[in-house]
């Protein structure tokens, strides 16, 4: 008896330890729009981060064994790493910029890193020469990567204007795409506390979109929706990297580049896919709906369809627990399909890295159409102190209507330490968003579509 009570209080400890392992989940209040700095802060503080990023950089380079990295442009040109590397104040690139990137040893101890050069004559290839000559590097990267972009940032007309301009030793480069990618893909202390007010605000905007304040069965299309969305981060003083795509759920759709073109009904299982664009960061947000069918005295969903809610989530926990950091993507998807499939859970995995950019540089776990192994991005290995898209869904029938429906999700995690491994950025949706539509809303609805 003992023994059964004490394997039992083993398996309850478990448990625990695997649904208490998020800091957030559903959150338990509704979500609040949130104000970042004005404009001018913003600039101050990217700034810290910026130099906190260039701080790492000679640590960076001994990591992959390079003396010097050397970055090219031209204007509306430019190198990917640029941009995690420039003033906040800055908007692009201007005549020929040239980055020269060190250990800060040797002749260049105690010098600007990088050093930079913008300029449109012939003069920046003669300070070039000087200095390469004085710092006598054995390992010069250049960023001529055939596979990864962010590491394949030097143009071509750039690279045949090195090969003329600098001896043949110097030319001898090396490609060691890891270096962009590390670089731009690390966040720094302080990110997180501006990207969790991004990412409640975009929960703000999902629970008032999928809500009987905004949407009028009948009348509002999904076209509609996207546009509000649309102008709602325009009036939050947001950008966005891509068109949200609202999408009406069938077994036959499935949202990709563009949401589907339907008039909302009640009964209709909703989907948006969308993310904001703000102080250099970027979110990436997938959440369900439900119209409840009111004229019928609805009041709940369907419980299949929160079944099918509760399968993406365990979707998203078991690739939570087979994230490590020095795990290829690949081998994170293979153990996530093979805990799948021993569960019967069936669905697709496609996590990317978030950041600087909503598809960021790094390991990635499965594309939508490589759905068991990616070649070169997937055999990257997880960085630590990094942040992941949990992009995916789970299939899951649905009785009432006689189908097997896709259940998409997308959230946030951020790197916490080697021994909790990842936490939600801000939470993730465990329950559908309810259109509750009361006649009562008529008039209210159409104003708020209208306007």
């Amino acid at each position: 008896m003992m023994k059964v009570l004490s394997v039992l209080l083993i398996t309850i400890a478990i448990i625990r330890s695997i649904t208490c392992s998020y800091a957030q989940l559903q959150p338990k209040k509704p979500s609040q729009y949130r104000s970042l700095p004005s404009l001018r802060e913003q600039a101050r503080i990217l700034d810290a981060w910026k130099e906190r990023r260039l701080s790492r950089v000679p640590a960076l380079l001994k990591k992959y064994d390079v003396d010097a990295w050397l970055v090219s442009m031209r204007e509306h040109a430019e190198d990917p790493v640029w941009w995690s590397i420039k003033n906040a104040t800055q908007f692009a690139p201007h005549r020929r910029t040239v980055l020269l990137f060190h250990t800060d040893t040797s002749s260049l101890a105690g010098r600007p890193n990088p050093l930079v050069w913008v300029d449109n004559t012939g003069e920046v290839w003669d300070e070039l020469r000087f200095i390469l000559m004085q710092y006598a590097p054995l390992r010069i990267a250049l960023n001529t990567d055939r596979n990864i972009a962010f590491s394949g940032g030097l143009h071509v007309g750039e690279w045949l204007e090195l090969y003329e301009q600098m001896p043949q030793e110097w030319m001898k480069a090396v490609n060691e795409p890891m270096l962009a990618v590390e670089y731009i893909a690390t966040r720094v202390p302080g990110q997180l506390e501006y990207y969790r007010l991004m990412q409640e605000t975009v929960w703000a905007m999902i629970e008032e979109a999928f809500s009987e304040r905004v949407i009028q069965p009948g009348v509002t299309s999904t076209v509609d929706l996207e546009w509000w969305f649309r102008e709602k981060i325009q009036a939050r003083n947001m950008s966005t990297w891509t068109q949200p795509r609202v999408s009406v759920i069938t077994p036959d759709s499935f949202p990709g580049w563009a949401g589907t073109d339907d008039i909302i009904q009640e009964g209709d299982l909703l989907h948006v896919d969308f993310g904001v664009t703000a102080m250099g960061m970027n979110t990436d947000t997938q959440h369900m709906a439900y119209v409840l069918r009111t004229s019928e005295g609805e009041t709940e969903a369907p419980s299949s369809l929160a079944e099918g809610i509760k399968k993406a989530n365990r979707m998203q926990d078991i690739v939570l627990s087979q994230m490590k950091a020095g795990q290829t993507g690949n081998e994170i998807l293979q153990s996530s399909l093979k805990q799948m499939e021993a569960e019967n859970i069936s669905g697709q995995i496609y996590c990317h890295p978030i950041g600087d950019y909503a598809h960021a540089p790094g390991a990635v776990m499965g594309f939508t159409n490589l759905p068991e192994y990616v070649p070169v991005l997937g055999e990257l290995s997880i960085l630590p102190d990094t942040w992941y898209s949990i992009e995916l869904y789970a299939y899951h029938f649905v009785p009432e209507r006689n189908e097997t429906l896709r259940f998409r999700l997308e959230e946030t995690v951020y790197w916490v330490n080697n021994r909790r491994g990842w936490d939600f950025a801000y939470g993730r949706q465990e329950k559908l968003h309810l259109i509750n539509w009361p006649t009562s809303a008529v008039h209210g609805a159409k104003l708020l579509v209208q306007s």
